[in-house]
């Protein structure tokens, strides 16, 4: 059963990166949970409580991409593309700090895997519109993808993973928020000035001043259709949109920080844009069944039932026994080494299971409460940023390397690679490092 297990996760790992005929990674994903749970190494009454586990976490992550959605429908982030070129005054440097700040505030607002999804398309069309050549063009795109995947460390409601880790070391939103926020913000602008540096020389020093004809990008994966207002009564709707999501986003600190589930006010919250979208241009919710991409929870629940499989055979075990000397003793030790561990990890079999399985090991190390706290976080940054060195260390990634493929953008890994070696270890040392003293101060 032990080696069947692994064999098991091995090869689904294998085809969730190989992807033969563009399958999708919740295909072997989830052939992968049905073989754990026939091999005996996962039970049902365990898929009960993977179930209740990430059951949370879905329904908020779901309720997130619903608002993007909607927010697509109103046209609102082609309105932003616009308002970015503009703003960047025909200046090819002041275009590479708003694509990384709008990729930075849509994993905020929304999650990483919809920041990828949304923003994405729109950045490649909008470096279309301006003739960018593909070399060009690479600086915004990379960039852009290794923000808005490392955006999802400083709140935990941005990244599905997280919140599942959340749920298991029973930490809730607001006390995560309170110790992670300002060091992985502050390793979010190391990484954003380590990219400017290591992009200078290929970034172009002029730009077209204006971008007409911003519709609808080729492949764009939601339909846009805004309602007929002139330019000024649109922006004051947009606005008023960025307000009310902010709102939202807010409610769901407020939220956990008095024990009400995040969840409810998430589903509260994009139900309340449903109903202003339907009001405003009659369409009817019933294309949030189609628009949705379920297969990203299908993927998670997937992994999970996987990675319960190796806690089950005694990973887990194995880890808690590597670990446990290192981390008890020291938060410093604490602190950088479940990072680079959780970042090692990432790379070689993809943050889902890397951050699940040290989650699952912390557990059950009995540490005493702080060591817990910051042991999960560097974990979480691990998870997030220092997963990036790879292509495969993240589902976003993945997803934004299929994406610009199809866009017609040419990444190689290598040129990938490039970057990453020079950009992610600092980063997240330093991040690590940040978060050791912050927590520190705060206890």
């Amino acid at each position: 059963m032990v080696l069947m297990t692994i064999i098991t996760m091995l090869v689904t790992l294998l085809f969730i990166l190989w992807r033969p005929r563009g399958i999708n990674e919740a295909i072997p994903a989830t052939i992968g949970a049905i073989l754990v749970i026939l091999i005996g190494s996962v039970s049902l009454s365990d898929v009960g409580q993977i179930a209740e586990t990430i059951s949370g976490a879905a329904i908020t992550i779901i309720a997130t991409i619903v608002m993007a959605i909607v927010l697509e429908s109103f046209g609102f982030f082609h309105w932003m593309a616009e308002r970015i070129a503009v703003k960047a005054k025909g200046s090819g440097i002041r275009l590479f700090w708003y694509v990384n700040l709008l990729c930075f505030l849509m994993t905020l607002f929304f999650n990483n895997d919809g920041s990828i999804l949304i923003a994405t398309p729109i950045i490649v069309f909008l470096l279309n519109k301006m003739d960018l050549e593909n070399h060009q063009k690479i600086p915004y795109l990379l960039s852009g993808a290794l923000i808005a995947t490392a955006s999802s460390a400083p709140i935990g409601v941005s990244n599905i993973v997280n919140l599942i880790a959340l749920k298991i070391v029973h930490m809730d939103l607001y006390m995560q928020a309170a110790m992670m926020f300002f060091p992985a913000t502050l390793g979010l602008l190391l990484l954003s000035m380590l990219l400017f540096l290591r992009f200078y020389k290929s970034i172009p020093k002029t730009i077209p001043n204006t971008v007409s004809g911003l519709t609808a990008a080729k492949y764009y994966v939601l339909t846009p259709v805004s309602p007929p207002l002139s330019e000024k009564e649109r922006s004051r709707f947009m606005r008023q949109i960025l307000i009310f999501v902010l709102a939202v986003r807010v409610s769901l600190f407020i939220a956990s920080y008095f024990g009400i589930p995040v969840s409810v006010m998430a589903v509260i919250g994009s139900v309340v844009l449903l109903g202003w979208r339907w009001i405003s241009l009659k369409i009817s919710p019933i294309d949030i069944l189609k628009k949705t991409p379920w297969y990203i929870f299908v993927f998670a629940f997937s992994m999970y039932v996987i990675i319960y499989g190796l806690h089950n055979i005694g990973l887990t075990i194995w880890l808690i026994q590597f670990m446990d000397p290192i981390v008890s003793g020291n938060l410093l030790h604490a602190s950088i080494i479940m990072g680079m561990l959780l970042s090692v990890l990432s790379n070689l079999f993809n943050n889902h299971p890397a951050l699940m399985v040290g989650t699952l090991a912390l557990t059950e190390m009995h540490l005493n409460p702080l060591t817990l706290k910051i042991s999960y976080l560097a974990n979480v940054i691990g998870s997030d940023m220092g997963s990036l060195l790879l292509p495969i260390g993240t589902l976003a990634t993945l997803m934004w390397m299929h994406i610009i493929n199809r866009e017609n953008v040419k990444i190689t890994w290598w040129q990938y690679v490039k970057v990453t070696f020079i950009v992610i270890p600092p980063a997240t040392l330093f991040t690590l490092i940040i978060l050791y003293y912050w927590v520190s101060w705060l206890f």
